[in-house]
């Protein structure tokens, strides 16, 4: 079982920037690793992910943070990364990690983490 641990959340004022971390217990290669986040009274929906093979990573990101948020991998695999940028007070949620074994990219498939290993979230918000 894949244990993943976030760091990085905060509280910052719109138009601002954070960068989450997510550091995986066992190295990542043919596995998603996506970040998903939770608002209060809402859905948990996905954010971004990102599938790193030999031949390289292949990103994905919801409508709502194309542009303003990019999701990476370290080399080593160990961590993954989403850096935030003009944040918004609409992207105040609680932001959680997730990777699930996969020999092909995830893309919008975004239900196939709900069979993977998550973190136990990060609080991110975003004052105006």
């Amino acid at each position: 079982q894949v244990q993943l641990m976030e760091s990085g959340g905060g509280s910052v004022q719109a138009g601002g920037s954070l960068r989450l971390s997510c550091t995986v217990s066992t190295f990542t290669r043919n596995t998603c690793m996506g970040w998903f986040r939770q608002a209060p009274g809402k859905e948990r929906e996905g954010v971004a992910n990102i599938f790193t093979s030999a031949s390289g990573g292949v990103t994905t990101y919801a409508g709502s943070v194309k542009g303003r948020f990019t999701i990476s991998q370290d080399s080593a695999g160990y961590t993954v990364y989403l850096q935030m940028n003009s944040l918004k007070p609409e992207d105040t949620a609680t932001y959680y990690c997730a990777a699930v074994r996969s020999f092909t990219a995830c893309g919008n498939a975004w239900y196939r983490f709900s069979s993977g290993s998550w973190g136990q979230g990060t609080q991110v918000t975003v004052s105006s």
